[in-house]
């Protein structure tokens, strides 16, 4: 080692017994442009809460599964995702526009409990799963019906009927700590006052922690991920000026108006 390479590290090894500040890091490339955060807002306070991915599961109440043609029996859940700036924030006591989106003729609505991850990890035990929620959410799964179903005859993937532009409508979060876990409740939808979607939480053929569990074996989860959990009988089609009311026992109405 020369005189000069032993002179440094002696200064070094001074500095950093004298507390001296470590060099600071030097910046990584910068992006080209920015992107905007997706959040959702708490109910109650000042802080949004970030999403980071969009889960969803499928036929999860058995009359809702018998109506799209499968067996209601518990076989292993499945679950698709939805583009994190999916998301329509709408505000509690408001009735948002919600776009009549393209491409499609049959535009259904799917009223579901919404659940949001403080935490994650993966192969998560089922008696642990609901450490890992922060809180819930009213949501509505809107789904572009006739190109799902194109594309299930197919035999292909159907991401196009279930993700796109405003397709995860959701209400405010309203933390655990407030208002538990919700595993009973009615569950409703309205369309322009009639009553179209109305069951009960407890009908779920897989709970929320259930859900969790089965996800964390497929995926990582952290924090930020949410997760529609399944939506009841009765699905169907509207239009352009028809008025949505939803309805959760706990949690306030989410009203939407399509555009």
């Amino acid at each position: 080692m020369t005189a000069s390479r032993r002179d440094l590290l002696a200064m070094a090894a001074a500095a950093t017994a004298a507390g001296a500040a470590p060099a600071a890091a030097q910046p990584g490339p910068a992006p080209i442009f920015s992107l905007p955060a997706t959040t959702i807002p708490i109910a109650g306070e000042s802080g949004v809460f970030p999403v980071r991915r969009i889960y969803c599961i499928g036929r999860n109440y058995a009359a809702h599964a018998i109506e799209r043609g499968s067996d209601p029996t518990r076989e292993p859940p499945f679950f698709f995702q939805k583009p994190t700036d999916a998301i329509q924030n709408v505000a509690a006591g408001e009735t948002a526009d919600h776009p009549y989106p393209s491409l499609t003729q049959n535009y259904h609505h799917e009223v579901e409990l919404v659940a949001a991850l403080k935490s994650g990890g993966v192969d998560i035990p089922v008696e642990r799963a609901l450490d890992h929620v922060y809180g819930y959410a009213l949501g509505l799964d809107m789904t572009r019906r006739d190109l799902q179903n194109a594309m299930s005859a197919q035999k292909k993937p159907w991401e196009i009927g279930k993700s796109f532009d405003h397709a995860a409508v959701i209400g405010p979060l309203h933390p655990v700590a407030r208002i538990g876990h919700p595993r009973a409740g009615a569950i409703s939808l309205a369309v322009n006052g009639t009553l179209r979607q109305n069951s009960d939480l407890s009908k779920m053929i897989w709970s929320v922690a259930e859900q969790i569990a089965k996800l964390s074996e497929a995926f990582e989860l952290k924090a930020g991920d949410i997760i529609y959990s399944g939506t009841p009988e009765n699905v169907g089609p509207v239009v352009r000026g028809d008025v949505l009311l939803c309805r959760l026992d706990g949690l306030p109405d989410l009203s939407i108006r399509i555009v």
